[in-house]
């Protein structure tokens, strides 16, 4: 008649979700083709397998991302399980260790679905690496276009120095290097935004979740002193147990305790020494005054040949995106520069100048 079984019988937002959303279920939860030891075997050595040099090793992290996830999850489920099993063992026991045994269950099981939680907030953090892949993907295009034709006009340099071929690949190689410029300035303003948005999504969600379970093993360590761990003599009888409206008040302050908590009300805070904060400001000082008065009104000056640029309008982009899958993170191969608008809405293509044979 006493047990519980479930912490919260509604699923009422707490002041946490509702300050900051939970996102929606990770896209790892579902679809599985391979489960356990192999399935994190075949996406760890196949990760880096395909798709462009330049996304490989970020493609192989997203992929060891997913076995951690999936970690994550196996060992909430098993918690939940394990949870319920205290509470149905405790059930046969004395009735203070009955009690007990069920209260610390709803804790355990309430642990279990925190991480259940945590593994939806850590996916934002690896589908925004996800988008930097992807970048590191559409670059290499213009890499390889300007080492092509760096080769060709070695090998004709080499073969026929006297070609007039050299001269019209020595003018596409000056356009290949001013796309493979902006291309490159492109990824590295990406890389830094992502990846300060992507551990700032871990690291939020990381320090919410630990929290929350320091906040569960204090309350827990409260209702083990409703245990009376007094030695009895043989056939002695212990008291009554009294402990059923204590333990349901230290349970309903953990629930207050979980659903009231917010960043800001954080126990644990990270302080720097006194150097470490004189040394980081001094670093924020120093982007700071790169960035102020920065006059940026001729980095776009435009090329001599303006004449030859066309529309685009013809060219189509040489790969098509494909869905990511619960197995395998397709990478978009097409090039930011292979599209109709360019990377700034304006049109960046151009007519092929005609080879003189």
């Amino acid at each position: 008649m006493h047990r519980t079984y479930s912490m919260r019988a509604t699923r009422a937002p707490t002041a946490s979700q509702i300050q900051n959303p939970p996102p929606p279920p990770s896209t790892t939860k579902s679809g599985r083709f391979f489960k356990g030891g192999l399935g994190h075997a075949l996406r760890r050595n196949a990760a880096g397998a395909f798709g462009p040099d330049l996304a490989k090793k970020l493609s192989q992290l997203v992929k060891m991302e997913k076995n951690v996830m999936r970690s994550l999850e196996l060992v909430a489920k098993e918690r939940m399980e394990v949870a319920q099993q205290l509470s149905i063992w405790g059930e046969a026991c004395d009735e203070d260790v009955s009690d007990v045994t069920d209260k610390l269950g709803v804790l355990l099981y309430e642990i279990g679905e925190l991480e259940d939680q945590y593994v939806d907030r850590y996916d934002q953090y690896r589908v925004t690496m996800k988008s930097i892949r992807n970048i590191e993907a559409s670059v290499q295009p213009s890499r390889d276009r300007k080492q092509k034709i760096t080769d060709q006009i070695a090998h004709l340099k080499y073969k026929e120095p006297n070609s007039p071929r050299i001269v019209v690949l020595e003018q596409e190689l000056v356009r290949a290097e001013a796309e493979s410029l902006v291309a490159e300035a492109q990824l590295s303003n990406i890389t830094r935004e992502k990846i300060k948005a992507a551990y700032a999504y871990q690291f939020d969600a990381l320090r919410e979740h630990s929290e929350k379970v320091a906040i569960i093993a204090g309350y827990g360590k409260h209702l083990l002193e409703l245990i009376d761990d007094t030695p009895v003599t043989p056939g002695e009888t212990r008291a009554a147990y009294d402990g059923y409206e204590a333990s349901k008040a230290i349970i309903q302050d953990c629930e207050d305790s979980l659903t009231n908590w917010v960043t800001q009300n954080a126990a644990v805070s990270s302080k720097l020494s006194t150097r470490a904060r004189t040394l980081s400001q001094r670093r924020r000082n120093n982007i700071k005054a790169r960035t102020e008065g920065l006059d940026l009104s001729g980095q776009d000056a435009p090329l001599n040949d303006r004449d030859s640029w066309a529309n685009l309008s013809h060219h189509k982009d040489e790969y098509e995106d494909e869905e990511d899958d619960d197995e395998e993170d397709d990478v978009p191969a097409h090039s930011l520069l292979d599209s109709e608008t360019g990377l700034n809405g304006e049109s960046r293509g151009r007519n092929k100048e005609p080879v003189i044979a």
